[in-house]
């Protein structure tokens, strides 16, 4: 048995966990926003009530864990950002720690129990507020140790020339700091900017959706070159990656349309050929990060348990 923890921003989702499909979540709590005690507290108040000593305790949280250093980046949750989150949570709680990202969370809810399940190699791809992603393979998380891998949506890669005809396009600036960014042109609030500079509206991904499926001409266009900039850079990730399924999860996945689109695209543009569809709406739907977070804290009690 392991006990698991979604942080958000406003509120710590928990669960005990006995195994991936027998995962029960527990009433949130608050998320101690400034005192590092009072967040260790509010896990340890979950902990103490799980009915047994867990193997170990896994927390899927909205940041990065730096692989030199175990330092945190969380910086909407100042109580634990810049901390050594690991090593200073096991010390007030007494129990191994895993500290995942979000969107490594996801793709490995996805490979163990998703649409990634049988898969060898699994990129999970997150399109919403934000463009990310994670890498499973055989199983592994690749950033099983904290850092980078996965983040697809950074990097001065997105292309200045793309739809059909093709349209010269700004590099807009990314929150990463860089200009460029798939992130900043991709995500739902980059949908939202390329729809502004083409046409001068001012209205949401979900506005831009529902127009370019109900026929709308304007949203045809903004959906076309979306569609574009996102697919090579996607295309080049499973080619270096050897993925053969991409789930997808965000606030962009709930449009069905708009990821077969996508998938059309990306398997035009990669190596090896698919006779069916390899970028996919995910499966776990519903607290991905809770469920992944759980199932990379019982592969590591499996671990513990063997050694």
């Amino acid at each position: 048995m392991i006990v698991c923890f979604d942080i958000g921003g406003t509120t710590i989702k928990g669960a005990i966990a006995y195994a991936p499909d027998d995962i029960r979540p527990v009433p949130r709590i608050p998320t101690p926003k400034t005192s590092f005690e009072d967040f260790a507290a509010g896990l340890k108040s979950v902990i103490d009530n799980s009915g047994g000593t867990p193997a170990c305790v896994s927390l899927s949280i909205a940041g990065v864990i730096d692989a030199d250093t175990g330092r945190a980046t969380v910086a909407n949750i100042p109580s634990i950002h810049g901390r050594a989150l690991k090593d200073e949570l096991e010390q007030a709680l007494g129990l191994p720690v895993i500290v995942s990202n979000d969107a490594d969370c996801f793709v490995m809810a996805e490979s163990e129990i998703g649409s990634g399940r049988g898969h060898r190699v699994v990129f999970g791809v997150i399109l919403g507020t934000g463009v990310g992603g994670g890498l499973v393979i055989d199983g592994r998380l690749i950033n099983s140790e904290g850092g980078f891998a996965g983040e697809w949506g950074h990097g001065p890669v997105a292309a200045t020339r793309a739809g059909n005809p093709p349209v010269e396009l700004p590099r807009f600036e990314c929150g990463c700091g860089l200009t460029g960014c798939v992130d900043a042109i991709g995500s739902a609030r980059g949908m939202e900017k390329l729809h502004m500079h083409l046409h001068r509206q001012d209205i949401t991904s979900e506005e831009i959706i529902a127009a370019w499926l109900g026929g709308n001409p304007d949203a045809a266009r903004t959906i076309d070159i979306l569609v574009d900039i996102l697919a090579s850079p996607l295309a080049m990730v499973i080619n270096v990656t050897g993925a053969t399924i991409v789930p997808v999860g965000g606030g962009l996945s709930n449009s069905r349309e708009l990821l077969a689109t996508l998938n059309e695209a990306v398997r035009a543009r990669i190596l090896r050929r698919f006779a069916r569809p390899l970028v996919v709406p995910a499966i776990c739907r519903i607290e991905p990060g809770l469920i992944g977070s759980a199932v990379l804290g019982l592969k590591h009690a499996r671990v513990i348990e063997e050694a």
